[in-house]
């Protein structure tokens, strides 16, 4: 697609979706899911858009919970939800938004960063991330292809959750155990 064809999230909500979200159970590693790739899904799928909106309703009873892809609530497919708004580290902030067959089309200014994650509690670690990022991918509901520019923080959790949709944990990407913590505080 050329430039001029994507938008940004532009009047994409939560609301759109047009369901009431159902909170969702978390699982936790090793559960086999997150470890598998996720299927790609059309965003425009009834079961698409209620996974969306189950994404939603679970970040918001998880405190401190800044993304959450399908894999976590035990779904192999390629959908996340997103939302750094509020969080101290977060500068670029898109609100709430929910991205489907996500997609990094370019990263730039890497840069190191604790992180830690719903599906590891135990544990922190260090990850190299890139602080500059452009992801392209689909809203659910509409079908909408979208590219997001962000950076920091949100570029960050974007890539956190593209990587549970590609079967990846965290600890995947730390340089070693000594980069591993246990977790000292439960938000």
């Amino acid at each position: 697609m050329s430039e001029e064809e994507y938008a940004g999230l532009g009047d994409w909500t939560p609301e759109t979706l047009a369901l009431p979200g159902e909170v969702r159970q978390v699982v936790a590693a090793p559960h086999p899911v997150l470890s598998r790739p996720g299927g790609a899904v059309d965003p425009t799928a009834l079961e698409t858009v209620q996974l969306a909106a189950d994404l939603i309703a679970t970040m918001r009873v998880s405190p401190g919970c800044v993304g959450l892809a399908a894999p976590q609530v035990g779904v192999g497919a390629q959908v996340f939800a997103v939302d750094v708004t509020g969080h101290p580290k977060a500068v670029t902030v898109h609100g709430t938004f929910v991205l489907c067959n996500a997609r990094v089309v370019d990263a730039t200014r890497w840069k190191p960063g604790r992180e830690g994650c719903m599906s590891v509690p135990d544990l922190t670690g260090d990850v190299k991330r890139a602080s500059r990022l452009v992801v392209e991918g689909d809203l659910p509901g509409t079908g909408k292809s979208v590219r997001l520019v962000t950076d920091g923080f949100e570029a960050r959790a974007l890539q956190h959750e593209i990587d549970h949709c590609s079967g990846l944990l965290f600890l995947d990407r730390v340089a070693g155990a000594h980069a591993v913590y246990q977790r000292k505080v439960y938000l």
